[in-house]
């Protein structure tokens, strides 16, 4: 699911939204190879420098790139959005009220308006937006995108890929850092394990034994 929704973003949400915090190598050994990722990043070409002559060159794209951006800043965005600015989607799911379920019911809840609601032009109506009324245009009918392993791609299916991918992409350090916490929880209770046999059986006989003086007897 993972793979599919970025294919997803990658074929259609792309176009508008960046992802500044995922990088290629964040898809090694969760949705791609360690080569498809490869071959994916040297798809893209990136501004580096400067070289020896204090210019800047292109270069094909390496693992620890990240994304792409869309646009090359914030008003260039704008410019080519009426004005709205398309947010990064990075921490998109942890930055919305009810996170994935809020994203999937966006991308699946446009609709005709109701009666007696106006939608201003270059708007769209979406009762799952703030104020129902959002300036990106619903993205994803059936078969806009074809997947690489024969899932139908319904609207439904894409927005239910692209959404576990972007919750993937808001925390995708999570399974190793469950793992971590695991060996973590596993040498604490060790620890605490012989902690508690040494208090019981160390340093417990010694907190409460008794010392008594006993005076001299005299030897007359």
């Amino acid at each position: 699911s993972i793979r599919r929704g970025y294919q997803v973003y990658k074929e259609v949400c792309s176009a508008c939204h960046s992802m500044n915090r995922i990088a290629f190598r964040n898809l090694v050994d969760v949705s791609h190879t360690k080569d498809e990722a490869r071959e994916m990043a040297e798809s893209e070409t990136y501004i580096d420098g400067p070289d020896d002559q204090g210019e800047m060159f292109e270069r094909p794209g390496k693992l620890a790139d990240y994304f792409p951006k869309p646009y090359p800043n914030e008003e260039a965005a704008r410019a080519a959005n009426g004005g709205a600015y398309p947010p990064d989607l990075s921490l998109i799911v942890k930055a919305r009220h009810s996170g994935a379920d809020y994203v999937f019911a966006l991308l699946t809840g446009y609709c005709d308006p109701p009666a007696g609601v106006e939608i201003r032009e270059g708007l769209n109506y979406n009762p799952y937006f703030p104020g129902g009324a959002i300036s990106m245009a619903r993205t994803l009918f059936d078969g806009v995108v074809e997947y690489e392993d024969g899932t139908p791609a319904t609207a439904s299916q894409m927005a239910r890929d692209v959404t576990e991918f972007l919750a993937w992409a808001s925390e995708p350090e999570h399974d190793e850092r469950k793992r971590i916490g695991m060996k973590a929880v596993t040498i604490f209770a060790a620890l605490t394990a012989v902690s508690i046999w040494l208090k019981r059986f160390k340093w417990a006989p010694i907190k409460s034994r008794k010392i008594v003086f006993k005076p001299p007897t005299s030897s007359s």
